[in-house]
């Protein structure tokens, strides 16, 4: 019964260095990567300019029209338009929809 108390006073050492692992794990697996999306996302959000073609998170593809402050005018087929807020776009969704098709021969 004894040695168990003593082994188990002699791992704080080791158990602080697991903690400070453990930590560290997750800042740079989980923390960091989800900042550096939010950052490219944003980025990607202040960069629209009318004529882009996007793709909002809700699904709807169409052209930017018009940009004000926080919101932007897109344009569908047929001359429909929308007012959307700019945090709508999804990057993802719009990269893909741009990207040049792959064809098979």
């Amino acid at each position: 019964m004894y040695a168990i108390i003593l082994q188990a006073q002699g791992n704080n050492w080791s158990s602080l260095v697991l903690m400070v692992a453990i930590i560290g794990i997750f800042y740079f697996f989980m923390i960091r990567p989800q900042q550096k999306k939010a950052k490219d996302q944003k980025k990607f959000v202040d960069e629209i300019k009318k004529g882009d073609y996007v793709v909002t998170i809700g699904g709807a593809h169409g052209r930017v029209a018009e940009i004000e402050d926080d919101t932007f005018i897109l344009e569908f087929e047929r001359g429909a338009r929308v007012k959307f807020s700019k945090s709508s776009v999804s990057m993802e969704s719009t990269k893909a929809a741009t990207a040049p098709k792959k064809t098979t021969a």
